[in-house]
């Protein structure tokens, strides 16, 4: 009996904590899928729609007072990586970004939501373009769950700066890797 008890306790316990697992999805990229074409930079040698692709999430972790997202290129051949956008400030009552949200000076992304510039030079969304002959990079998309309402950084910052303010402040994370090479 007492081991029975001890299952029952075990499969609730792991039913609750997949209920409450923190998640990041897209309805325009999957994970471990290729991008499309609408969402690759323009410019580089690659030709692209440069749209950000709609993100959503939920199971936040507790305490939750803002969010930030972020898409790095581990494989980038540039010995740090490359940031592909950096979004800081986003509410906590928010549960996703639009589609087409990562543009310069954005109007759609979630109220009080702040860009960061990238390894583009810009504050807003730049897509995959690897170089050409490159194996597929990995492009990881980042949702952090903060514990402070709003990070004090300048939109001129760099991401590596919105990084180690993100890092400082983190709850949890919820991730998910795509695809890209040419």
């Amino acid at each position: 009996m007492k081991k029975l008890l001890m299952v029952m306790a075990a499969l609730l316990w792991s039913i609750a904590a997949q209920a409450a697992e923190f998640v990041l999805k897209s309805a325009d990229v999957a994970p471990q899928a290729t991008f499309a074409s609408a969402h690759i930079f323009n410019g580089f040698g690659c030709s692209g729609g440069n749209v950000s692709p709609s993100l959503s999430w939920s199971g936040a972790p507790a305490g939750t007072q803002s969010y930030a997202m972020t898409v790095y290129d581990p494989d980038a051949p540039t010995g740090s990586g490359w940031w592909h956008w950096v979004v800081i400030n986003i509410p906590a009552t928010a549960t996703g970004i639009a589609k087409g949200a990562g543009v310069v000076d954005s109007k759609t992304l979630p109220a009080g939501s702040q860009q960061v510039r990238t390894d583009f030079g810009m504050a807003a969304y730049g897509g995959p373009c690897p170089p050409a002959g490159d194996k597929p990079h990995r492009y990881i998309f980042t949702l952090y769950a903060l514990k402070v309402p709003k990070l004090d950084v300048a939109p001129d910052a760099t991401a590596a700066l919105a990084g180690f303010m993100v890092h400082g402040n983190m709850l949890g994370k919820a991730q998910f890797t795509a695809l890209y090479g040419r």
